[in-house]
């Protein structure tokens, strides 16, 4: 029969407990990292396909070209109007 008292588990130190959090923030910005990516992924998709031929981005773009200083007038007063609803 053994008398040895079983000890509990000593609580981690502080460079252990240091070194998970620090493994835990890397592991959430990998995954934030990740997440941006395919983010930007699909806008860079959606991007592209509305600048094909036909597409609005497409004919924006021809208008800026044509008559730029009619589009600048456009947008300062789309962003008036937005800037006003807030």
């Amino acid at each position: 029969m053994s008398t040895d008292i079983p000890q509990p588990d000593p609580q981690p130190g502080m460079a252990e407990r240091a070194i998970d959090a620090a493994t835990d923030v890397s592991r959430t910005i990998g995954e934030v990292a990740g997440g941006l990516r395919a983010a930007v992924d699909r806008l860079t998709h959606a991007i592209e396909e509305a600048r094909k031929p036909g597409r609005p981005l497409s004919t924006v773009a021809a208008i800026t070209r044509e008559a730029p200083l009619a589009s600048l007038f456009v947008a300062f007063l789309f962003g008036v109007a937005v800037a006003r609803r807030r």
